[in-house]
């Protein structure tokens, strides 16, 4: 079943919204207390993500994981911003798991198969980053284990 397109490209979800309009949304939610709809849960929960603070998106994350439980007819749009939002904050792993789900369902969808070539990317780049930082302590270790052993054999 193919769907439209019409999630938003990766660089609009580095673009937040003005205060004033997040300010609105966070009211809304407020004012609906204690039932928001899921609407104005999932409006909050994407303008979140958007933001640049890393505690925004987090709370936008939990959100959206609330809303991909609680209301099925949502999913799929929760799919999208949970891999986004979790890659915002570095939880990498979350992030592909989610965007896998979506493309299992939507693998013509551009938009997220672009956010999963981002997301592979930086899991590559960390695992070269991780794979360089063992690669030089382990050749500290190597050149101290022989400076130790220099200088134990001219102790003898």
């Amino acid at each position: 079943m193919k769907k439209l397109n019409y999630l938003p490209a990766l660089g609009d979800l580095n673009t937040p919204l003005p205060e004033e309009q997040l300010a609105v949304l966070e009211r809304e939610v407020e004012d609906q207390r204690p039932e928001p709809t899921a609407q104005s849960l999932f409006n909050l929960g994407w303008a979140l993500i958007k933001s640049n603070s890393k505690q925004d998106n987090r709370e936008g994350v939990n959100i959206l994981t609330e809303l991909f439980k609680n209301v099925p007819a949502r999913r799929r749009e929760c799919l999208y911003y949970l891999a986004a939002g979790c890659y915002k904050i570095g939880e990498l792993k979350e992030s592909k798991r989610y965007i896998d789900a979506l493309i299992l369902h939507e693998p013509d969808n551009l938009q997220a198969v672009n956010l999963k070539k981002e997301i592979e990317s930086e899991i590559s780049k960390d695992g070269l980053i991780g794979f360089a930082v063992l690669g030089g302590l382990t050749a500290l270790g190597v050149g101290i284990a022989s400076a130790l052993i220099k200088t134990q054999s001219r102790k003898k």
